[in-house]
């Protein structure tokens, strides 16, 4: 049996001949084994598990490299054999089977299916009086289909709701489960809304009524998270009445999105953040000054990464590629790949250091984009470099969260906590640079949010950290978006946003904006907060602002060159963005499987 069981899990990561709800093997004695011991029941729900998207792994992973922020260096146009420089320039169909989440998600809906079809029944977990670890796994599996089902969702729109029970693993394709349509978005919606409310009501509230071991696994507070950020995407203007949509049926002529625009959304999503909030269990992460009660913005911004389960953190990805975070975001001189670039345009998204947008500095923090600076710009307490004398002055008097997530030409290396002073090199002929190597940032920029100093891979350093997959101040920021939307002038409004901003070392938005400076003052800072953490392309999508902000030409440094042509404004790549590219084509090998399945508008 023991050398059996790891087929099973095989089949259920791997089989894909039965269509969007992939079949494991219809041995129901195997299954019956399985259900019988709480091991193998535990190794089979790690194999749900399993299928949670390592977002980790940003070089693999649309939601940034396809975002305005980011640009990831592999993705060469030279090359052009890398999916993301192919969707970047609108080279692609619904053929081309880029970033396929359609078919593995639904591998683990319906793995998840399976195992609650079966936990209760474990007959050695009953025989041990454990009914309420089979509950809490129950629900967990029940998390995990709605959170695959909600993963699905935002990147497809409606989508194909799960059986309650599992089709039979014998079932041919032509059989009437086998072709099944999209539901309505709204319906959708609801369902992983129904399944989430459920699942929680069965889990541990907060990863601290956890045994340390179980760390990572669901819990009430991840499924109102998965909520809190479901709705806000259901309200937002791409899936709320959009006209775009309106026309799009499914044969039998059901509409699949609403035709009209619905407030009472918004309220719903503002009230589901505010229910986690309200929860009183999570707070920003802050660190002050050695010995005083002053707030150390950059050590805050810094550290809720890399301090692992702080009071930021809902929920955490455990298992995941700790080199990719690391080593992905380090110079080539300490064998790094640099392979995620920051964008020009988020570059020029930072404030300065007075909370003063670039193009309106002051005397005290000016902008220029000539010449260098002839001191470090330090923190004076504690005497952190943000930026060498010798800096290009585009990059001096930034704000903190500059510093936290970009590495410039000239900028120590974050090694600086191991009394390494070693300087990025990025231009043309750099220890970091394109001369001689493809390891290199194509803008000139390398994003280095969540590096650990503890991580080397020159010395073969290594560091685990969970990957944060939701944290505290996403859900504030969701809060004030919903709730200017659904209410503005409400005093929430600005207390969720500031809180997010000072906690960054930004003095606070005054009052008295109107409901679109607080929709322009919201987005800026979801920007600049939540950058590099996969929300950015929702985001521009869901605002449907994506024409504007992910077409045309993208700009970072000058790559080629040194001395002073390095630090021009050049355009790195330009990108295609067309309507129909607000969502992605549901592969078509899906839908020649099903041909209940419609395909998405403009595909």
């Amino acid at each position: 049996m023991k050398r059996y069981l790891p087929y099973i899990f095989l089949c259920l990561s791997l089989s894909s001949c039965q269509g969007f709800l992939d079949q494991v093997p219809s041995d129901r004695l195997t299954l019956e084994q399985i259900f019988s011991k709480r091991s193998y029941s535990e190794d089979f729900l790690a194999t749900v598990y399993s299928y949670r998207l390592d977002e980790s792994r940003t070089s693999y992973n649309t939601s940034d490299g396809c975002s305005d922020d980011i640009d990831i260096s592999y993705d060469r146009p030279e090359n052009a054999t890398y999916d993301m420089t192919k969707i970047n320039i609108g080279n692609w169909s619904a053929s081309s089977d880029y970033f396929n989440n359609w078919t593995p998600l639904y591998r683990g809906i319906r793995a998840a299916t399976v195992f609650m079809q079966h936990i209760r029944s474990n007959a050695e977990m009953l025989e041990n009086g454990e009914t309420r670890r089979i509950e809490q796994y129950y629900n967990e599996a029940r998390f995990l289909r709605a959170y695959f089902a909600f993963l699905i969702l935002r990147q497809y729109g409606p989508i194909v709701l799960p059986e309650e029970t599992a089709i039979p693993a014998d079932a041919e394709s032509s059989d009437p489960l086998m072709q099944k349509p999209r539901s309505p978005y709204n319906a959708c919606v609801d369902w992983i809304v129904d399944e989430l409310d459920e699942a929680g009501k069965g889990l541990p509230l907060h990863f601290t009524d956890q045994l340390s071991s179980d760390y990572g696994r669901a819990t009430r507070a991840a499924c109102m998270a998965v909520k809190a950020r479901l709705l806000l995407y259901a309200a937002s203007p791409q899936f709320n009445g959009n006209p775009a949509y309106r026309d799009v049926q499914n044969p039998d002529g059901t509409s699949l999105f609403a035709a009209s625009y619905d407030a009472a959304k918004w309220k719903r999503a503002a009230d589901a953040a505010k229910d986690l909030i309200d929860l009183g269990i999570f707070d920003l992460y802050r660190v002050y000054y050695e010995g005083t009660t002053t707030l150390d913005p950059f050590s805050s911004v810094k550290d809720v990464f890399l301090e692992p389960w702080n009071c930021e953190v809902i929920w955490c990805l455990t298992t995941h590629d700790n080199t990719n975070v690391h080593r992905h975001g380090s110079p080539r001189y300490y064998n790094g790949y640099e392979s995620v670039g920051i964008t020009q345009s988020l570059v020029d998204e930072f404030q300065m250091w007075d909370g003063r947008d670039r193009t309106a500095s002051s005397a005290s923090w000016p902008y220029s984009e000539s010449g260098f600076s002839t001191a470090d710009f330090r923190d004076s307490r504690t005497g952190w470099v943000y930026a060498p004398a010798g800096t290009y002055n585009m990059w001096v008097n930034r704000e903190p969260r500059f510093y936290l997530n970009v590495a410039f030409n000239g900028a120590y290396a974050i090694y600086n906590d191991q009394g390494d002073r070693y300087k990025w090199q990025l231009n043309y002929s750099g220890n970091d640079g394109k001369g001689g190597s493809w390891d290199f940032p194509r803008s000139g920029y390398v994003r280095v949010k969540g590096v650990s100093p503890a991580y080397n891979a020159k010395t073969s350093t290594s560091v685990r950290i969970p990957w944060i997959l939701f944290r505290y101040a996403e859900v504030c920021l969701n809060y004030a978006e919903a709730l200017n939307e659904y209410d503005p002038g409400n005093g929430d409004i600005l207390k969720y946003l500031n809180l997010v901003r000072v906690r960054a070392g930004m003095p606070e938005i005054a009052a008295g904006k109107d409901q679109d400076e607080m929709r322009s003052l919201i987005r800026h800072e979801r920007r600049v907060e939540l950058c590099g953490e996969h929300l950015r392309y929702y985001d521009t999508r869901r605002w449907l602002i994506a024409e504007q902000t992910d077409g045309g030409p993208f700009y970072g440094m000058n790559v080629d060159a040194d001395g002073d042509a390095f630090y021009q404004r050049t355009v790195f790549e330009t990108r295609v963005f067309r309507k129909e590219f607000y969502l992605f084509p549901i592969p078509q090998s899906e839908i020649n499987k099903d041909k209940n399945i419609i395909q998405n508008p403009g595909w």
